[in-house]
């Protein structure tokens, strides 16, 4: 008699994660086994599938980075160096030791694990919760908001560093585009969701509304190696997807990539 295990769209065994606009692979950052380690997204180290031919560093046995995982028999999404699995803390993915229940559960520290789900048709992978993922108190209002969203990874863009030369541009093609507004003490124009991104107001890449990013926001030039991956929580996911542009929705596909035991035989 053989168990009914469910990988959730995954392949069996372990497998690398590909963000399709940035080209990098999920990788657990620093060498963490700590709780609330971050998984971010990391150019590949090794470019061979075949176990036998890969580096040990690549499997995250001796580098800062880790770069493989699998779904374990409980269906969770797992770090393979560590062991651990991968739990939402905020909107960020990070490794997540099993943890013994605390009450009143569930809390932020114990909780049901979220189970991970790739669709190949789209190739994104979306987050399921069976509790309110921002873990209220127990004496808040209880709200099934939470229910009504789809939880979608998206990998960030990182514009590189704005210079002076930048910012004197982006001032005389305001000053072109309306002179009057200077001078005639008429009131300026609303920013678009653009300007906004690109201006010095301290707003996060990724607290920008996918519906609102436009072509520029999408921009990915910056020489960090390293990119961030996010939990994307979206109320009205079909008429949301309507307003974004191809960029954007690149940014929520990810290649799943199983690791071969051995080479492919060949005729």
């Amino acid at each position: 008699m053989t168990a009914d295990l469910e990988t959730f769209g995954f392949p069996p065994g372990y497998f690398i994660v590909r963000s399709v606009a940035s080209n990098r692979l999920f990788d657990v950052s620093m060498d963490g086994i700590e709780d609330g380690t971050e998984v971010v997204l990391w150019p590949e180290k090794d470019t061979s599938i075949v176990e036998t031919r890969r580096s040990p560093d690549a499997n995250n046995q001796y580098l800062f980075y880790f770069q493989v995982f699998f779904i374990d028999t409980s269906g969770a999404l797992c770090s393979r160096s560590s062991g651990h699995a991968i739990d939402i803390e905020g909107d960020r993915l990070v490794l997540r030791h099993r943890r013994p229940i605390s009450l009143p559960f569930p809390n932020a520290y114990a909780h049901p694990l979220p189970k991970f789900s790739y669709a190949a048709e789209t190739g994104e992978i979306t987050v399921h919760f069976v509790s309110d993922p921002s873990h209220p108190p127990p004496s808040a209002v209880p709200s099934d908001a939470w229910r009504k969203k789809t939880y979608t990874l998206v990998s960030i863009p990182l514009r590189k560093p704005r210079t002076l030369i930048d910012d004197a541009h982006a001032f005389i093609s305001s000053a072109i585009t309306s002179p009057l507004s200077f001078f005639s003490g008429a009131p300026a124009p609303q920013a678009t969701p653009e300007a906004v991104f690109n201006s010095d107001i301290d707003l996060g890449e990724e607290e920008v509304l996918e519906e609102e990013r436009g072509d520029e926001a999408e921009v990915d030039d910056s020489p960090e190696w390293g990119r961030h991956v996010r939990v994307l929580g979206i109320l009205d996911k079909f008429n949301e997807e309507k307003g974004i542009v191809e960029k954007a929705r690149n940014r929520r596909r990810w290649q799943i990539t199983p690791l071969r035991q051995t080479n492919a035989r060949t005729v």
